[in-house]
């Protein structure tokens, strides 16, 4: 079975989950759709439709956030899943949110475009660290100058030690918020298409792909918000 089969089997019910799998859920969605407003609002602000990039876009929870918290964005959502993009679909169609989807891989050409955005959570981890190295190149090379990259991602220790420990806090606080044994099965078998890197490993990569103000929004154990910005022109036409 193929990640996206596996994905695909758990559409219907993967955002129901998310409170109880993510345990920091409010503080990590916020802190992301947080960092993702401020180019937004300032497209707004001068007269400009915001454009959002969204990457493994799921069932497009993270993307209804940032509708919420900035209405008049307009929306692409690039998953590999037909059901958890037809979800997606569904819930923006409902609300009247703008939005195309497109049906890619992460390691397919981005669909065109300059986005003040682009996002993604819970999915580049799914990548081999070679592959999250390019993708980050290519969401840099499509900003609007400007615009922010944020990634709120699972992420390893920076040790085995601490890896087992992240394990182990996820594993208490999943069942003290009602995952039953069913439900920590079936993650765990979705975990093994996991490939998640260090914080420090990935900051670095998005340094390299040319972004500034690089940095580390949110942690909390295997969860992180990290991101960083394409600089705008100076006056002179550096940046």
């Amino acid at each position: 079975m193929s990640v996206v089969d596996v994905f695909d089997a758990v559409a219907g019910s993967y955002d129901e989950a998310r409170r109880r799998l993510v345990p920091c859920f409010d503080a990590f969605y916020g802190t992301a759709v947080q960092v993702a407003t401020a180019p937004l609002r300032a497209a707004l602000a001068a007269g400009r439709t915001p454009e959002v990039l969204d990457l493994g876009a799921g069932t497009g929870l993270f993307a209804l956030l940032i509708a919420t918290a900035v209405p008049g964005v307009r929306l692409t959502l690039v998953d590999a899943a037909p059901a958890m993009l037809a979800r997606a679909a569904d819930e923006l169609a409902a609300r009247s949110v703008p939005h195309r989807t497109v049906r890619a891989d992460l390691v397919d050409p981005l669909p065109a475009g300059r986005y003040d955005a682009v996002v993604s959570a819970l999915a580049i981890h799914h990548l081999d660290d070679a592959g999250k190295r390019t993708l980050y190149r290519r969401a840099a090379a499509a900003l609007a100058p400007g615009g922010v990259f944020v990634n709120a991602e699972q992420v390893a220790g920076p040790t085995p030690s601490l890896n087992r420990r992240y394990d182990e806090v996820w594993t208490t606080r999943i069942t003290e918020l009602g995952s039953d044994a069913e439900e920590i099965a079936a993650a765990r078998a979705r975990m093994r298409y996991d490939q998640p890197a260090t914080v420090a490993d990935q900051c670095r990569w998005l340094s390299d792909a040319g972004l500034v103000d690089v940095d580390c929004y949110f942690k909390e154990w295997r969860f992180a918000v990290f991101g960083g910005r394409l600089a705008e022109p100076a006056a002179d036409g550096s940046r």
